[in-house]
Formats: structure tokens, sequence, C-alpha cells
């Protein structure tokens, strides 16, 4: 006798799906029952079916899927649409039931399931299966047309799964996401030891897809809902578990890659950490981003630059204008640039493919320009929470980011952020546009350095076809002089004395 039946101890079956992994405590009952609830188009029939195709995979537990509602011929090459092998593991590691009952189908006195386990039986003997899933339970049921008969049938299911020591898991329908609804069979959750809620809503013309654990008997598990997708591998679970905001020693500084920005924040930026930039459209926000990548493939060091709604080879063409060049580290592979438009989908898919992103290209910088356009799907606090987790995921990873993002409002002294993360931010820089003289200049303040001595001065902030630099700062009256009065400064003239035009259009000239 195995030692989980002596000691009736809890062992867990991996999903191999890691955020449900993390919300589930390690997985699924192994040798017990999961309910997996949901509507249509939840993505009941995906998860059983990935969790089924992972065991068999990395775990080389053999499962049975039973299909009563979806051919099961189609069930299978759904399953190939997600890159699995379906037609090898259906060779060895899992049997396809095809139990579907025909609409023609007629039902002349009593029946039971009996007939079904025994044959069930014999085929998870004969391939050694530990897991079998039965999908649409419902459906079966309802040929009953007797809530006795059908809770008596789904119990002596329960049990004979328990009397063979395999793994259960069974999908059903429920309505408008209540587990009490499980159409007529709201015992079910009571029923199984597990019980997990999938549910689909449309958020300000966004549709989001969330999990959540209803109960787990003898384990903890995450209360909380959860958003998950259907991406190009499956089911992806966006959980927090495992991505905390714990404080991490780092001493090593890497540069912004402008000598000057370093000098502003203490010698550079800690590695690991964060850096937030904002300001307002065409401030310069995606060049300071541009620079610092461009630093970091000097370094020859793998980066990532994700931008929303601007196309990757507009922005290397733009940063170019300004001496970054980043086509030889494209070429190379060592830079990867993505573009994405903001209401292709919800935030949660968003930060799914950005993860996804992060795992492919193993950055040690990335860069997210503008983080703000997370705020236009989906909801704020939905965008927040999606920005908070791609932070601590990064920092837990030794992944520095540099995040811009739009001001909030047209005043602009106004610090403050469109999805209100720079309070957890590390360091923040500001451009904000200075009026002076019939000019308009940019200039660049450090708000916040975590752990670092920081400048207070306002710089001038310069763009030129030689680069990226920051002015030497000059004062007069309590006010920083930028552009044509700070030349004159520079070049000794007087301040009460004014250059002609001229020569402020040959300054002009200079200036990209």
């Amino acid at each position: 006798m195995s030692e989980r039946k002596r000691g009736d101890l809890l062992h867990k079956l991996a999903s191999g799906i890691e955020g449900f992994d993390d919300i589930t405590m390690g997985g699924l009952p192994e040798g017990r029952t999961t309910l997996l609830m949901g509507g249509p188009g939840c993505g009941k029939t995906v998860l059983a079916l990935q969790i089924l195709v992972n065991g068999a995979l990395h775990q080389g537990t053999p499962g049975i899927f039973v299909a009563f509602e979806e051919n099961a011929r189609r069930v299978s090459a759904n399953g190939e649409m997600f890159g699995w092998a379906m037609p090898e593991l259906e060779k060895k590691e899992i049997y396809f039931v095809d139990a579907c009952i025909r609409p023609g189908v007629v039902r002349s006195g009593a029946f039971d399931v009996t007939g079904l386990l025994a044959g069930l039986e014999a085929k998870a003997r004969a391939m050694g299966a530990r897991t079998i899933v039965f999908d649409a339970i419902d459906v079966l049921l309802s040929m009953l047309d007797d809530p006795a008969a059908e809770r008596r049938e789904l119990y002596r299911i329960h049990e004979w799964l328990a009397r063979q020591e395999l793994t259960g898991i069974f999908t059903t329908k429920v309505e408008d996401n209540h587990p009490s609804t499980a159409q007529r069979y709201g015992f079910m959750p009571f029923m199984a030891d597990c019980a997990v809620l999938l549910s689909q809503r449309v958020t300000d013309r966004v549709a989001v897809r969330t999990v959540r654990v209803v109960k787990y008997r003898g384990s903890p598990h995450a209360l909380n809902e959860v958003p998950f997708v259907i991406g190009p591998a499956g089911v992806e679970v966006g959980s927090s578990n495992g991505v905390h905001p714990e404080s991490q020693p780092f001493e090593e500084r890497i540069s912004t890659g402008i000598e000057r920005v370093d000098d502003m924040i203490g010698g550079g930026l800690y590695r690991g950490t964060n850096i937030l930039i904002t300001g307002s459209s065409g401030a310069g926000k995606s060049m300071l981003a541009g620079k610092f990548i461009e630093a970091a493939c000097r370094r020859a060091e793998r980066a990532l630059f994700v931008s929303f709604d601007e196309n990757s080879r507009d922005i290397a063409r733009d940063l170019a204008t300004v001496n970054i060049h980043l086509a030889p580290y494209l070429a190379s592979g060592l830079l990867r640039m993505e573009a994405i438009r903001s209401e292709a989908a919800s935030s949660e898919e968003h930060f799914m493919r950005v993860k996804r992103l992060i795992a492919e290209q193993e950055p040690r910088c990335v860069v997210v320009d503008p983080l703000s356009a997370l705020a236009r799907v989906g909801g704020g606090l939905a965008a927040r929470a999606v920005a908070e987790r791609l932070i601590y995921l990064c920092r837990n990873a030794g992944i520095t980011l540099l995040f811009t993002s739009l001001l909030e409002g047209v005043d602009p002294h106004l610090e403050t952020t469109t999805l209100h993360i720079s309070t957890i931010s590390d360091s923040w820089m500001q451009i904000s546009y200075a009026l002076l003289d019939g000019e308009r200049n940019r200039a660049l303040s450090i708000i916040k350095s975590r752990g670092s001595k920081h400048s207070s001065q306002l710089r001038e902030l310069i763009f030129s076809d030689t680069g990226i630099s920051l002015a030497d700062p000059y004062t007069a009256g309590g006010e920083v002089l930028m552009g044509t009065l700070r030349m004159e400064k520079e070049n000794g003239v007087p301040m009460d004395g004014r250059q002609p035009i001229s020569a402020r259009a040959d300054h002009e000239e200079r200036r990209v």
C-alpha cells in the first residue's frame, strides 16, 4: 500500500502550468477529485486537456480523456493547435473515449455508469493511467433526468476513482459564474476535493478570463481571483505568487548610457532595480529609453525593448537621428524589439506576452515604452496590478527595468502618473518643458532614487545629431537658464543683452 494510502496524506499532481500550480500550492490533489466549473468559452476543456498532456509529457503519468459533449477527435485536434503532439501521445500516453451523446438518442428505462466504469478500469490498468478527465459530466447526468439518480451516479464515479486511486478531473457548466448554479448539480462542488471556477467577462470592452480556487480540502490555496489567458501554448495563469516585492541587496551599478545622468543619480542605476521616466508627449522619453538599451548592448548584455503602439522600425529610425544605432544589435540577436498594439488585448494578455518575451530573450535589461498604454485596456486597477507584477517579476530575476509613462493632466509640474506606480519605482526621472523667451526647451530632473544621493537640480536636456547630453547648469535670478539664454551665458554675453534672431536660428539648426 502506498504511503499516501497508509497515512492518508495529501499528495499533489503538478499541472505543469506555472501560475496554476502557484494558486493551488503545488497542483491538483493526487488520487482525488477536482471539479472545473465555468461558462462557455472559459477554457475548461483546454485546461483539463493541458493538465493531462503535461502529466504525460513531464511526469510519466498516462491519462484518459472521456468526452461527453464534444467529439473526441475534435478535442484532440484542438490540442494540436497549441503545439501538443497529440498523435504521438495517443499511441501510449493519452487515450480518448468518445462518449458524446448523439442528439437522436432516446433513453429507455433505467441506466447507470457501471458499464462505462468497467471499460475505463480495464483500459486504465492496461495503459497504467493515473488521471482521468470527464469532460462535460453534466451532459451525461442530464440523461438521467432524476436528481436522486444524478447524485447517485456522480458519487458512484467519485467512489470508483477513490478505489482505483486515480486522479479525477470533472468539467461542468455554471451560469453567471456562480458555482452553486452548476446546472442542476449544485452538490458537485461539495463532493469534489478541489473546486476551481473559471470565468469570462468584458471590462471596458475588453474580454478578461479569470480563475479562482473555490475550495481545496486539506491544502492552503490562493483565495483571490487570478487572471489567465489562452495563448499559443495553452492556458497561462498570471499568478503573482512567487513574485513578491522582497528587498534584495543589489550593489552593482550600471549606466543609463548618459554619463551626466549617471552622475545625477549617484553613479548609475542599481542592477535589478527599475526606473520610471515620465513626461508629456514628445518630451523624449523613448530617446532616453533607447540610450539605456544601447548602453546595455554595448556591455554585451541581452536586452528587450517592448513598445506599445509604435512600430519598432520607426523607433530604431528615430533613435538614429540622435546617434543611437540599434540595428547591429538587432541583427546579432543581442537586442529584441517588439511592437504591441495596446488595444489588441487586455492588460493581462499583454503581461503574459511580455513575460513570454522575457523567458525567450533572457535579457539583463528591459524597456517598456510606455507602460501607461496599459491603462487604456481592461481598466486602471487591472493595469496597475499588471505593472506591479511586471516590476516584481523583473526585480526577482535581477533584470533592470526601465519604463516610461505619460504624465497625467496638462500641468507640466504635476508629478503623478496614469497608473500611480511612482510609489513602487526605485528611481524616477521627469522630463518637462520650459517655455522661455519664445523657446521650448526640455529639462530633466530626478524626483527620487532609492539608496542613492541624487541631484535636486533642473538640467537642460539636449537632443542633437551627435547624441543626448545635459547642459552645464547656469542660473540667473533664481532660474535655470536654458536654450539661447544659456548659450549667452556660456559665450560671456551680458545677461541684459540679447542676440539677434539670426543667432537664435543658428542655435536651432544645431538641435534636432
